[in-house]
């Protein structure tokens, strides 16, 4: 619950720091006097997006500080999971703002993105604000109510991650069928394609390889003419060197057992002769091999054309490139000569996948059902003390496409009168009714979640009297069932009914214009309510009055 708001520098709020209670508060002040500025206060905490415009006037930021406890309500899992200290019985929320539009949030003085601090702030508080009487317009709003009296929380998980697959399935089949098109449109051009790269027979390392031939060809008689002119002088001139070298090394051989120290160079000389004459047959060979052949070269130069020519057209630089655009080629005509095995597959696949999402929908669907039951009840039983006691009220449940939610539409149908025949209620209910309506669902919903604390910003717009007093006592009710429910409210039955009562009030400063809110004692709550009874004269039937309300609340 909340047990502390800290306000400083925000709108006309110089700085607040005021403690509140478990049970029923009430919260009251003029028209103007500020109330909306708390509940403002309290959204940025929850999330809701900053404006600079809220920064008090020459002040560089504005601070909004919040402490709970939430030890009652099993929250340690958020903390662990987003690594930020975990402190059941001060737990902070803080937002900073400042002149310039910059805004931050922390956790326990961990910095927090926004969408964090929303996270925890929908599990702290529930503020139930005039506009969110809209909500009964909104299917998913009527669906959530449901959901939550059916308790199918880990159901609805099992259905969204088969929903997901479902989802995920339905797009790769799209992207299937778009590939397929796409590639059929496209048929007869890589039909040629694959056609022209395969009668050309490439081979990987090819154009290397008669490049490098040509090369050859075109340079045969320079070639020529240095392997004879090297061959003579190794083997046939008058002074040969594999000669020489015979010789040389005899000439050692002879005088090495005289002088020893020439034995190592003679056998030196002697491989040396050795790998001489070798290269000098290999040179021979090589001069006799090498010819220059005209068919040849020009045969080789065709081929490196028809190359170049491909590698032009389809903008390569290799063959190797070419042999990979041929592969993907031929197996796009493979996918589409497989296409329709191939889709029937994906189709299959896709609607297995759906027929388990039908299942698990069935299930949802049943649990609502029971739910709705349970709705109905309860909503005839909470409406009928509020001043509506011939109140018919009616969920629908219908079928529509798959989606997030499971298959199911909710309709939330209403009527005041017996012969008045149900339409939705967001059609034909007053404003009053209207209120009534949703506090009726929401303290309905309150008994099925862990919520540590609901504030009614003036849910009590269009009613007055002994409805006022029903609604109070459905608010103080919520609150006795270990949870804090505030009331911003401009009735006086309502503020009587209030276990505690704080008055916000606007006052003129040389600084300017300031809010300010403060706790009531006993004597201060007889003066508001019989102001809130009788107007700014305060008269001393107003006063009993006002006592009257207090001690009947209390009894």
């Amino acid at each position: 619950m909340l047990l502390r708001l800290y306000i400083r520098n925000f709108t006309l709020i110089d700085e607040l720091d005021i403690d509140l209670h478990r049970g029923f508060s009430v919260v009251t002040g003029e028209t103007g006097a500020g109330k909306s500025i708390i509940v403002g206060a309290i959204g940025l905490l929850l999330g809701n997006r900053a404006d600079s415009k809220q920064v008090k006037p020459g002040q560089q930021k504005c601070v909004i500080e919040a402490h709970f406890d939430i030890s009652q309500y099993g929250m340690e899992r958020f903390f662990t999971d987003n690594d930020i200290d975990f402190d059941p019985t001060d737990c902070i929320l803080r937002r900073e703002i400042s002149s310039s539009g910059k805004s931050r949030g922390f956790i326990n003085d961990t910095p927090a993105p926004l969408a964090k601090m929303r996270e925890l702030g929908e599990m702290l508080i529930d503020v139930h604000s005039q506009h969110q009487n809209l909500l009964l317009n909104k299917e998913d709003f009527q669906l959530s109510v449901v959901d939550i009296i059916a308790h199918d929380a880990e159901q609805k998980v099992r259905y969204n991650a088969k929903f997901s697959e479902y989802l995920h399935a339905k797009k790769e089949l799209d992207a299937l069928r778009e590939r397929i098109q796409s590639s059929r449109d496209n048929e007869d051009f890589m039909r040629f394609q694959c056609t022209e790269l395969e009668n050309a027979s490439l081979v990987e390392g090819e154009q290397e390889q008669i490049e490098a031939q040509v090369d050859t060809l075109n340079h045969v008689e320079e070639i020529k003419s240095a392997l004879f002119e090297v061959d003579r002088s190794l083997m046939t001139d008058d002074n040969n060197v594999v000669d020489s070298l015979r010789t040389a090394a005899q000439r050692l051989h002879d005088i090495e057992d005289v002088y020893p120290e020439v034995k190592e160079l003679a056998e030196r000389m002697d491989s040396s002769y050795i790998d001489v004459k070798d290269i000098a047959r290999e040179i021979s060979n090589m001069a006799e091999n090498v010819d220059f052949d005209p068919q040849s070269l020009d045969s080789m130069n065709a081929r490196l054309d028809a190359i170049y020519s491909l590698e032009q057209k389809y903008h390569v630089q290799t063959e190797e490139e070419l042999i990979a655009i041929y592969k993907s080629v031929r197996e796009q005509l493979d996918h589409i000569e497989n296409s329709d095995e191939e889709l029937a597959e994906m189709q299959g696949k896709v609607e297995a996948i759906r027929n388990e999402c039908l299942k698990l929908a069935d299930v949802l669907t049943a649990m609502r059902r029971e739910a709705i039951v349970e709705v109905e009840k309860q909503m005839q039983q909470r409406l009928a003390p509020l001043g509506i006691p011939n109140v018919r009220f009616r969920v629908e449940l219908s079928e529509r496409e798959l989606s997030h939610d499971g298959k199911d539409k909710v309709s939330f149908l209403f009527s005041a009168n017996k012969s008045t025949e149900l339409q939705p209620v967001s059609q034909v209910a007053s404003g009053g009714e209207i209120a009534r309506v949703m506090l009726s669902l929401k303290a309905m919903i309150s008994g099925a979640v862990k919520l540590p604390t609901i504030i009614f910003d003036e849910i009590d717009t269009g009613v007055s009297g002994r409805v006022a007093e029903k609604m109070a006592q459905i608010m103080r009710e919520m609150g006795d069932n270990r949870r804090q429910v505030i009331s911003i409210t401009h009735l006086p039955q309502i503020a009587a009914m209030g276990q505690f009562h704080y008055k916000v009030q606007k006052s003129e400063t040389a600084e300017g214009t300031v809010s300010e809110m403060h706790e009531l004692g006993a004597d201060e709550r007889i003066r508001e309510i019989a102001q809130m009874l009788s107007g700014e004269d305060v008269t001393d039937a107003a006063i009993s009055n006002a006592k009257e309300l207090l001690s009947k609340a209390n009894n």
